[in-house]
């Protein structure tokens, strides 16, 4: 008959259809967001470096005006020992100054956020040590501090200082006021609100001051090298650099702000990676 169905033959032809097959097929692996975004940095880069090789190749272009990539490797692994030691001596200022504004910069906006009184007081300072130069100060702080390596320190944590401030303070001020009045009506302490509520709202504003801690330490330490202008065995990057535009030893220059670069992009990455970590599985950035 015409509205029978014929015996082994379904009404519904999709009832046989494997759950297997019913899974959406898979995107290639070119378009995939995570690959593209690893890839397409380096897409970019591999054609600039590419350009300005053959630019220098074709034009002749003197190498103490602007040398060619495979010149600036070729004195990175010539001097290798001289600027990987200059690079642990920047690093280590730099890493100091990181861990000292970081906290220094945490104790402080507790402090405004447990007063008003005294963020009142003290935060347009903060705004102070942010807007004035380095290079005004470090020459103060280097004849005020007898130690070399402490008035670099000192020097670089006022660069990274005050994004954790502002960033943590922030953080901790933006906390819902439900959830405010909902700690006082469970008649919570301020330690336990501040524990439980407020430095958990101020996790991701922290972080994002981190990152960019991160790079203000590095260039504060290389602004505070330049200053001192310190050479010999604990040399850092800076004076690298300084002798090597005294010399017109560019390929050197340029291999030392390679490696400064590098430096930062690894410091960025470090402090993301670290922030993907405490803010996984419950922050809407991380989800």
């Amino acid at each position: 008959m015409t509205g029978e169905v014929l015996a082994g033959h379904p009404a519904n032809p999709n009832a046989t259809r494997s759950p297997a097959a019913a899974k959406p097929a898979r995107r290639p692996w070119l378009q995939r967001p995570g690959v593209t975004k690893a890839i397409a940095p380096w897409v970019v880069g591999i054609v600039v470096l590419a350009l300005w090789q053959g630019w220098c190749v074709l034009m002749k272009v003197p190498a103490y005006l602007v040398p060619s990539p495979s010149a600036i490797v070729t004195e990175l692994v010539q001097d290798a020992p001289l600027l990987f030691s200059s690079l642990l001596a920047t690093l280590k200022i730099t890493l100091l100054a990181f861990a000292l504004a970081t906290v220094l910069g945490v104790v402080i906006a507790l402090l405004f956020v447990q007063s008003p009184l005294i963020e009142a007081s003290l935060f347009p300072y903060a705004i102070l040590l942010q807007v004035t130069p380095v290079v005004a100060i470090a020459p103060l702080i280097i004849i005020w501090v007898k130690d070399m390596n402490v008035a670099l320190v000192l020097c670089a944590t006022l660069v990274a200082l005050f994004p954790i401030i502002s960033n943590t303070a922030l953080g901790l001020r933006s906390v819902n006021p439900g959830l405010i009045n909902l700690f006082k009506i469970n008649r919570a302490t301020r330690w336990q609100t501040l524990v439980r509520l407020r430095i958990p709202s101020a996790l991701p504003y922290f972080f994002g001051g981190l990152r960019i801690s991160s790079g203000l330490s590095l260039i504060g330490a290389v602004v505070a090298e330049f200053v001192a202008g310190t050479g010999g065995s604990g040399a850092g990057l800076a004076y690298q650099i300084l002798q090597a535009g005294f010399q017109l030893n560019i390929p050197r220059l340029f291999a030392a702000l390679l490696l400064i670069t590098v430096t930062g992009v690894v410091l960025f990455a470090i402090t993301a990676w670290v922030s993907r970590i405490g803010l996984r599985g419950w922050h809407d950035s991380q989800l």
